[in-house]
Order: structure tokens, then C-alpha cells, then sequence
């Protein structure tokens, strides 16, 4: 394999800011690709400029379809495209926000629909998509019934579209309890406790970094026969 597979590729990551996204990004650049990276999170946008160099930046809301659309319109060739935007919404179904509940699913559905229509053209029938499930896919918990409808989601939309965007090529990432910046932000000072709670569960004992869940995705990109496929980077935990 060469030492920069991806070298003179554009490979376009949106949600890039941050998390799987902003890892992707990172290793995409290093073998060899033309990387840009949207985002609605200007300021984090520009520190990712400065830390990574040479990459092209676009501001977008993923939900926001005209906003999509405009952050892809003056982009070169894409030959691959990565959608990580996505988050954890919980609430009781009959009790929650259903604005949040919307939004769970208007992200990682619609969001990635939006993407795919603005994307493709730029396409010239080849190269990858590749979306965000989850394991909640698999593992739904109690109060957390959005995001495993929006994981499923995203994942039956690349089976899909694997046959009707044919012959490029649609897959989906599908990760486990992942140290990102998000669970920062939903379980704050007990992030650590949870997560080691979480890997004394799992067959490898231990959790995926999001470098790991780039180096699938990137896996994706390069595999020229696999498509329709939903790979899972879970530690193993949807088989406990």
C-alpha cells in the first residue's frame, strides 16, 4: 500500500471541528488529501486551521439545508465525504423536548440527506460517502430513544443509498462509547468514572479513541469493493 493513500484526493469531513471528525481530518492530511473540514463552530474551525495548516475551512450548520448547500458550491472535485455531525439527545418520550428530539434526528438524517444532495454532483460517480451510526443502534438504553432512532437512521440510509448513488460507494461508521470532547460535555467531572465503568463490560476492556474510529473510517475511503457496510468500533459492546 503506498505510504499516502489518499494522496491528490479532496476528502471533505463534515463536522470537523471537533471529536471522530477533527481525527479524521487529521489522518486524512496526513496521507496525503486535500481535506476540507465544515463546521458550524467558527472559532474551533479557525484554532483547527492553526493546528492543522493547509486545510480548507467552510462554516455550516449541518441541519440548515442552504447552508449545506453553500459551503460545498465552490469546492472543487470531492472524492470523499465523511458526515460526523451528530450528538447525544436524551429525554423520556413523554416528557422530553420534542425541539430536541427533532433535532436528534433532522441531524444525522436530514443533515446527512442534505450533504449527499450538495456532495454528489461534485462526485463524478465515484469515491465514498460515509455516515455516523452508533452503537445506541444496536444497544438502545432507556431516555435515550432519539439518538437510537437517528443512529439507525443513518446507518439504513447508507444501505440505501449504497444501491441507489451506485456505482460510489456509501458506508457507515458505527462507534461505541468514544472519548470525545461531547461526553465532556454530558457527563462533565464523571466522565472518567462512567467510562471505566463502561470498559470493565467490554471484550477488549477498553474504549475507542476517535484516532481509532478515523482509522476506520479512512478504511472506508480506501476500500474500493465495500459498500453498504456498516463498520462497528465498539470494543465489542453490542455483543454483551
Amino acid at each position: 500500500m503506498s505510504l499516502h493513500p489518499l494522496n491528490n484526493q479532496h476528502v471533505v469531513i463534515v463536522g470537523g471541528s471537533s471529536g471522530i471528525g477533527l481525527a479524521t481530518g487529521t489522518l486524512a492530511k496526513q496521507l496525503g488529501a486535500d481535506v476540507t473540514l465544515i463546521s458550524r463552530e467558527a472559532t474551533k474551525l479557525k484554532q483547527v486551521a492553526t493546528q492543522l495548516g493547509g486545510v480548507r475551512l467552510a462554516i455550516a450548520d449541518f441541519a440548515d439545508e442552504a447552508a449545506i448547500h453553500a459551503a460545498f458550491a465552490d469546492l472543487p472535485t470531492i472524492h470523499h465525504v465523511y458526515v460526523a455531525a451528530g450528538g447525544f439527545v436524551g429525554g423520556n418520550v413523554l416528557e422530553g423536548s420534542m425541539a430536541d428530539f427533532r433535532r436528534a434526528i433532522d441531524t444525522r438524517l436530514w443533515g446527512s440527506v442534505h450533504v449527499v444532495r450538495a456532495a454528489v454532483p461534485k462526485m463524478n460517480g465515484t469515491g465514498s460517502l460515509t455516515f455516523t451510526g452508533g452503537l445506541s443502534t444496536d444497544r438502545p438504553v432507556a431516555g435515550a430513544w432519539a439518538t437510537a432512532v437517528a443512529t439507525a437512521a443513518a446507518e439504513q440510509l447508507a444501505r440505501a443509498l449504497a444501491l441507489e448513488l451506485a456505482p460510489l460507494r456509501v458506508n457507515a461508521v458505527s462507534p461505541g462509547w468514544t472519548d470525545t470532547p461531547m461526553w465532556d460535555n454530558i457527563l462533565g467531572a464523571e466522565k472518567q468514572t462512567v467510562f471505566s465503568g463502561v470498559a470493565t463490560q467490554v471484550p477488549v476492556k477498553r474504549l475507542s479513541l476517535a484516532t481509532e474510529v478515523a482509522q476506520a473510517v479512512i478504511f472506508l475511503m480506501n476500500s474500493a469493493t465495500v459498500t453498504g457496510e456498516v463498520l462497528h468500533v465498539d470494543s465489542g459492546h453490542r455483543l454483551v
